[in-house]
Parts: C-alpha cells; sequence; structure tokens
C-alpha cells in the first residue's frame, strides 16, 4: 500500500514538473513574442478596430531603369529574400524565368522570425551571412540606408550595391523590372524575347490580378491574422469564393489569361503551392484543399515542374517559418507533420489544353 502510494506520488509529481517545463516554455516563447513587437513590426499586429489585417504598403518603390538613378548593370543588383514568403518567392520565379542568375546575386535570411525580425544565419540551410554589411538581421541593412525608418522590414528586397541603396521592396514592381528592364542582361535571345507581361494580355493580366490579390493572396493572411469572428468569417467566404472563381477559369483555360504563362501565374503560384501544407491547418483556411480542385491541382503541379517554379519552392523553410515564428497562433512553435503531396505527379494541361 505504502509502496502503491510512493509510486502514485511519484508518478504526481512528475506530471507536475512536466507540467512546469510546458508552461516555462510557453511563457518564453510569449515574451519572446512580446519582444519581437516592441523591436520588430509584425504583420499579424497590422489590425483595423474591427479585427481585419489590413497589409500595409511599401515603402521603398524606385525602379531600375536606363537612364535613371539606378540603370540595370551587371552585378550591380542584391535581393535579400526569403524562402518561406510568397512574395520573395515571386521575385526569385521571376528572376530564373529571365535567366538573371548570373546578373542579380541573393541572400537568403533564416526561415525563423521571432526578436528582431529576419535574421542572417549561415548555419541554416540555403542561408548565409549579409554579404554587404555582415549584418546580424534585416532591420540593420534598412537603417544603415535610412537611419530614421520606422516601418516594417520586409522581404523582398532589391539592393544597388553600388550606391549602398534599397530600390524596391514591393514584389508586383520587382518582378515586371525582372521582366523587361534587365533584357540587356539576360544570357540569349530566348530569355530576353520572354515576357510574362505583354501588352496584348496587360488588360486582362490586371483585372485577374485585381480579385486574386486582396482574396486569395492576402485573403489566406486575412484569414489566418483576423482578430474577430466578422473578420475571419469575411475573409475566408472571400477567399474560397475566389478560389472556385480560379477553379472555373482554369476549367476553360491552360493559364489565368488564357494560353500564355504570365505574372498571374506567378503571384498565383506562390500562395497555392504553400496552401494545403500551411494555409489550410496554420491559418484556418480549411473548408477545401487546393487538391480538392481538380483543375487548380493539376495546373499548380504543372507550375511546379517547371524549374523556375520547384526549384525555388522550399517547403521546410515554409513551413517551419510559419510554424515557429507566428507565436500569436502556435505558441509552442509545434511543427506539425502536413499533407504527403507530391507535385511531381502528371499533371493533364497539356493534353487537356495542347498550345
Amino acid at each position: 500500500m505504502l509502496l502503491c502510494n510512493a509510486v502514485r506520488i511519484g508518478i504526481h509529481k512528475s506530471e507536475i514538473l512536466g507540467k512546469i517545463n510546458l508552461l516555462s516554455l510557453n511563457l518564453c516563447r510569449i515574451n519572446s513574442s512580446l519582444k519581437m513587437s516592441s523591436k520588430h513590426q509584425s504583420a499579424s499586429s497590422d489590425v483595423d478596430p474591427k479585427g481585419a489585417f489590413v497589409r500595409k504598403e511599401s515603402s521603398f518603390r524606385n525602379e531600375v531603369k536606363e537612364g535613371g538613378e539606378f540603370p540595370p548593370e551587371n552585378g550591380r543588383y542584391h535581393l535579400y529574400v526569403s524562402l518561406a514568403c510568397p512574395w520573395a518567392h515571386r521575385t526569385l520565379i521571376a528572376r530564373k524565368l529571365k535567366g538573371l542568375e548570373n546578373a542579380i546575386s541573393y541572400t537568403v535570411v533564416d526561415f525563423l522570425m521571432l526578436d528582431n525580425g529576419w535574421r542572417f544565419n549561415e548555419n541554416v540551410e540555403h542561408c548565409e551571412k549579409d554579404p554587404i554589411f555582415d549584418a546580424q538581421y534585416l532591420r540593420e541593412v534598412y537603417l544603415k540606408v535610412s537611419p530614421g525608418y520606422n516601418g516594417r522590414i520586409t522581404v523582398p528586397v532589391l539592393f544597388d550595391k553600388k550606391l549602398k541603396k534599397i530600390v524596391n521592396n514591393e514584389s508586383s514592381e520587382i518582378i515586371r523590372m525582372f521582366n523587361k528592364n534587365f533584357n540587356k542582361l539576360c544570357p540569349d535571345d530566348e530569355h530576353r524575347m520572354l515576357d510574362f507581361y505583354p501588352e496584348h494580355l496587360q488588360g486582362k493580366i490586371q483585372e485577374v490580378n485585381d480579385w486574386i490579390y486582396p482574396n486569395i493572396n492576402n485573403g489566406v493572411y486575412r484569414c489566418g491574422f483576423a482578430r474577430s469572428q466578422e473578420a475571419y468569417d469575411q475573409a475566408v467566404q472571400g477567399l474560397f469564393t475566389h478560389l472556385d472563381k480560379v477553379e472555373d477559369l482554369l476549367s476553360k483555360q491552360r493559364y489565368l489569361a488564357g494560353t500564355q504563362l504570365t505574372e498571374a501565374d506567378i503571384r498565383l503560384f506562390t500562395t497555392l503551392v504553400r496552401f494545403d501544407h500551411v494555409y489550410h491547418g496554420h491559418f484556418k483556411c480549411n473548408k477545401k484543399r487546393i487538391i480538392d480542385y481538380p483543375n487548380m491541382w493539376s495546373y499548380m503541379k504543372e507550375l511546379y515542374q517547371m524549374a523556375a517554379f520547384g526549384s525555388t519552392t522550399d517547403m521546410n523553410h515554409i513551413t517551419k517559418h510559419y510554424q515557429m515564428s507566428h507565436t500569436s497562433i502556435n505558441p509552442f512553435g509545434i511543427v506539425y507533420i502536413g499533407p504527403d503531396i507530391n507535385f511531381e505527379e502528371p499533371h493533364d494541361r497539356a493534353s487537356k489544353f495542347p498550345l
């Protein structure tokens, strides 16, 4: 009897110690989150009085162009990116599609973003030291070139190594620069002739962008960062209404603007490829998965199997960033296993819509 009681007491003490350790870990992560809010402005804090997430505009909006302050020159420009970030991912895809790998260098930041935001960490796969300032955090790069800057520290960043200035940190503008303004730096005529924002399709592309960005690209964040039921309900309804719209569109044509791959496809892909692994669970976008949409799923596989899309997709960085960095959503930083999805499976886009 005494032995049984002693065992029970031992188990009870073990359970208490386990709970204390778990609580300590939680407090550490909450403390880290509080520190982050005082040093680094997280996207999750950008909410209106009704609890709806409102993304702030990018701060640096200059352009690389002939005759301007920032002319296109081989080796002059550098990209700071996160492999986890869908906005930065766009720029890596566009850079590779246009064959600009040797003309524009890049550095990948750590997937883990806590106290001081994006950091440089050569101990993480695919990451390296900051080659320009030897900075520890990306915020230092922003403050080096703009000492009074108090906005959000975001990726991608297109940086001018010659003038030591940030040119642009708006992904939609960077990919358009890569599309046309760097053509003289493309390795051959084949890459120079590629145009992902052709004049005859600009109206269609812009029309698609105008409803995909707020409802899908940014819509998943509006779901995940919502701080009221009303804000979440509105965001998630808009998200799936417009995913249904994409599915219907792709049942009639191969790409979003018709028969040609355009920037609209680049912009949508970086959200779709993250959806089932991250947004479905982490951001509570769990009405349906992309794999449940036959046309969209086949379309995504076709894009992924193009070298510029698949080779720039790093699911390890993607899943760990969202699940370990967003302490307000996942306080313990537990990385869940995720779905078993094969992007290399055959697709039917070529047979369904031959070019």
